[in-house]
């Protein structure tokens, strides 16, 4: 049997995920599934949880209940080495260094301004969710 695909999502397609559904909702329900290897770092579920507080009014106790689901979804790792190849969004390297600690084979993102149009970190390929559903 080969082995399963390594995946970093951004944090916009967890997000989209669980705000607003479509392609990104069926990429993570596949993550339960198991028909990939889902990485996460502690800076993508801080960075999460921040957004979901601040953007969407999320209480606590919700982020709390999807920080736990995606910590049993997901591999949560810890990043060894910062990167900082993206200067106009850093928060943006906190998902490139996911990927290179995981030594994934896809990041699944949304972000068209900063990591879609890198198309590939070192051997990491970068795709879109739909991209990602025709091939998973």
């Amino acid at each position: 049997m080969a082995d399963k695909q390594r995946v970093v999502f951004d944090t916009n397609i967890i997000i989209s995920a669980v705000v607003f559904g479509g392609p990104p909702r069926l990429c993570l329900e596949f993550a339960r599934e198991g028909r990939f290897e889902l990485f996460i770092t502690s800076a993508i579920l801080l960075e999460l949880s921040r957004i979901l507080a601040k953007k969407f009014d999320w209480e606590r106790e919700s982020i709390e209940k999807l920080i736990k689901a995606l910590s049993e979804t997901s591999h949560v790792i810890e990043v060894v080495h910062k990167i900082n190849t993206i200067i106009s969004d850093d928060s943006d390297n906190r998902i490139l260094e996911a990927a290179a600690q995981a030594r994934a084979h896809l990041i699944v993102s949304g972000d068209k301004r900063h990591i879609l149009p890198l198309k590939k970190y070192k051997k990491t390929k970068i795709i879109t969710a739909a991209e990602f559903l025709k091939q998973i």
